[in-house]
């Protein structure tokens, strides 16, 4: 694991991102997007697992606006609110543009076969989601995204395989919310969704304290036979 920097495309200066890279190469590149916890042991042991199955894997510092290298967990009320704190500060639209800089640093990696998609958890699951609507990544995969049937409108603008997994029991996106989007992406050719029954937000986390090792195995193969099929 090593850290490189990124130049934002705005010039607002330079971030960081987490470089995990497989045994071999060429191979494709994913854009692990974070949670609100920020680039943590969750995050690298996820790179790490991106890396194994044999993708570079990139970890991009979005909260890096407001403070750069956060490093929280799941386990304390402090770090929660600080996490909670960072998010409703965090511009979605600037960090979608800071994801495409960092999708285009990932495909421009020496060894990168030229294709790229991203993976994001949480707030990083929205931004997935984001992502497959306004960027030109080749595969996104949404785990536990908040919100998404606020972005519905746009789903017409999905040109390459995007997977969403939503718990069934998520205690940060009300059952309403997410029936919309199971029935808005029923039927499209592009977008398979999967809804894991007794699962809670955060069932995929490595580590966390809502695991769910049944739900997190079914829904990593799926996402790891979307990233084979769209990568390499």
């Amino acid at each position: 694991m090593t850290m490189i920097q990124i130049t934002a495309s705005d010039g607002a200066g330079t971030f960081d991102a987490l470089l995990v890279e497989p045994k071999r190469k060429p191979a494709g590149a994913v854009v692990a997007i974070q949670e609100i916890f920020g680039i943590n042991d969750a995050m690298r042991a996820t790179c790490a697992w991106l890396a194994d199955m044999g993708f570079i894997a990139l970890c991009p510092d979005l909260f890096w606006r407001q403070e750069r290298n956060v490093n929280l967990t799941d386990r304390t009320k402090a770090e929660w609110d600080k996490a909670l704190a960072l998010m409703n500060r965090f511009d979605q639209n600037v960090g979608i543009e800071d994801l495409k800089t960092a999708l285009a640093t990932a495909r421009a990696l020496p060894g990168c076969n030229g294709r790229a998609g991203t993976v994001g958890y949480c707030l990083g699951g929205r931004l997935a989601f984001m992502m497959a609507e306004r960027s030109d990544a080749d595969v996104n995969v949404s785990y536990y995204g908040v919100g998404l049937d606020s972005l519905l409108g746009d789903l017409g603008r999905v040109a390459k395989p995007l997977v969403v997994h939503i718990a069934d029991e998520d205690k940060f996106f009300p059952a309403e919310g997410r029936a919309k989007v199971v029935a808005a992406t029923k039927g499209h050719k592009l977008i398979s969704t999967y809804v894991y029954p007794g699962a809670d937000h955060a069932f995929a986390r490595i580590g966390g304290m809502h695991g769910d090792a049944r739900s997190a195995t079914i829904a990593n193969g799926r996402s790891a036979e979307a990233l084979v099929a769209a990568l390499g």
